[in-house]
């Protein structure tokens, strides 16, 4: 899989998400920011993402996914870009 593969089922799965990811090809990183993690504990959050990819990790084509989520506020006091 590619990195534009996973960001585009993140976000057509998560309404309203962006996601930012990186990977070498079977290990990926991913930074989701949405209104959907919105009084969410981090479990909640990584389970929202991780239905958004789980026939590609059930089926192996996607090895590894490490997420990090963010609402659009604390992504914005974070500093990061498109804030």
């Amino acid at each position: 899989m590619q990195p534009n593969e996973i960001k585009q089922l993140i976000e057509q799965g998560l309404d309203g998400a962006q996601a930012y990811v990186s990977g070498d090809g079977s290990h990926f990183d991913a930074v989701v920011v949405g209104e959907m993690f919105r009084d969410k504990s981090l479990l909640q959050k990584q389970r929202l993402v991780n239905a958004t990819v789980n026939d590609r990790i059930t089926s192996g084509e996607l090895h590894a996914l490490s997420i990090k989520c963010y609402t659009p506020e604390e992504w914005a006091q974070a500093g990061k870009p498109g804030a």
